[in-house]
């Protein structure tokens, strides 16, 4: 059973609510707010049992997402296909022109498309698309500007928009179609399953230090959920599973007991294998461990199934060279498909400067992933981060990365 905490505005998390409650295997949890101001409060104040969120927008995940307090499976209900075309279809009734309006939230391209498949012209259609700290009164003035303009109907997919548009304009809310929850909802499984998955698999380290640092190996691998076993070679077992590892290590991108043990206490080298049992984990620990030792005297790698080995301390390659995508998919841990498509991105752009929202927005998925993909290939000596490019949210820099695909 997997209990979800579904958040939005109180009519929509009712209905929401209530298809997540047929999914069988679900128990839905309401957690309706006022106005999308109130997401913080909401998400803090749940229930600790939630495994997961499901947002009924955008606009409520990226508020959650951008305070840190997405630290498990979350997904939000896109309001793109059969929403969009329900208000088309609405216009139509009213004696609207379908082909005339102004309407936010929602990405152009999805707009466009949706209204080409449904043979509507594109012209006429004026849309802000989402960006993090873009508030009601900012959607509230985009469509008053548009009504001056001469565009008569105003599309809006945040509640506290509406309520100040209805009044002055002809205004159609967005709402959630139940297969657009259905849809939102699985992708959401996926990802708990996922998750679950990855959190049982075993860790297994190995590391090389000296053992007078063994009291400081068990306090700075606490931090791991790690149990600390001395072998008696010089080398110490370190045991723990995948959810712990990742969460400690960023993403599997950094492993901070490096760098704080080898300010000490000189050489430390670390190999985790992460597998389905404790003897594949302490195989591929193995692995780990001999490739650490090609790395410096202050090195981590991450070795797990299909020759995948995550460098997280030590001296990454370097090389401007235009790698193989089969050696680079082992070496960063990913895959070719999100390789490929990094490569697309950047003959599209005609740039090989990202940031981890364009790469975000390439790829079809969060900015924390985004980053963490941008950290891997950093470490795989095919990125380099080159600057800082505006700000984000509410004044974060975004880095700017130089790939090399």
């Amino acid at each position: 059973m997997v209990t979800v905490g579904v958040v939005g505005p109180r009519d929509l998390v009712t209905s929401t609510h209530k298809v997540v409650g047929s999914m069988p295997g679900v128990t839905p949890v309401a957690l309706p707010y006022r106005t999308e101001t109130q997401t913080e409060e909401i998400v803090r104040g749940a229930p600790g049992d939630i495994d997961a969120w499901l947002f009924t927008g955008v606009v409520p995940y990226e508020v959650a997402s951008g305070a840190g307090l997405l630290d498990r499976p979350a997904s939000y209900v896109n309001y793109t296909g059969a929403p969009l075309l329900t208000a088309m279809i609405q216009l139509l009734r009213e004696g609207h022109d379908p082909s005339s309006f102004s309407i936010d939230i929602l990405d152009v391209g999805q707009v466009d498309e949706t209204l080409k498949e449904a043979g509507i012209a594109t012209s006429g259609a004026h849309v802000l698309p989402y960006r993090r700290g873009l508030t009601a009164t900012d959607i509230v003035e985009f469509h008053q500007e548009r009504a001056a303009e001469g565009v008569g109907v105003a599309i809006t997919c945040l509640r506290s928009a509406y309520d100040v548009l209805k009044t002055e304009t002809t205004a159609i809310r967005l709402a959630p179609s139940i297969h657009s929850v259905r849809y939102a909802m699985q992708q959401l499984l996926v990802a708990f399953g996922e998750a679950r998955s990855d959190d049982a698999q075993v860790a297994v380290g190995l590391c090389e230090v000296d053992p007078a640092a063994e009291g400081d190996l068990r306090r700075e691998a606490s931090g791991l959920g790690a149990t600390v076993v001395a072998r008696g070679d010089g080398r110490f077992f370190i045991f723990t599973t995948r959810g712990p590892l990742e969460v400690a290590t960023s993403g599997f991108t950094e492993l901070p007991l490096v760098a704080k043990l080898g300010a000490t206490h000189g050489t430390i080298r670390v190999g985790f294998g992460v597998g389905g049992s404790a003897a594949e984990a302490e195989a591929l620990a193995r692995r780990a461990l001999s490739r650490a030792g090609r790395l410096g005297k202050m090195a981590a790698v991450v070795s797990m199934r299909n020759d995948i080995d995550l460098t997280l301390s030590g001296t990454p390659l370097r090389s401007v060279r235009r790698p193989s995508l089969s050696l680079l998919s082992q070496r960063a841990g990913l895959s070719k498909a999100t390789l490929v498509r990094l490569q697309e991105m950047l003959a599209e752009q005609g740039d090989a400067t990202v940031t981890t929202r364009s790469v975000a927005a390439a790829l079809s998925v969060q900015q924390r992933t985004a980053r963490r993909v941008l950290n891997r290939l950093e470490r795989a000596g095919a990125a380099q981060s080159t600057g800082r490019q505006g700000l984000e949210g509410s004044g974060r820099p975004l880095v700017t990365y130089h790939l090399y695909l």
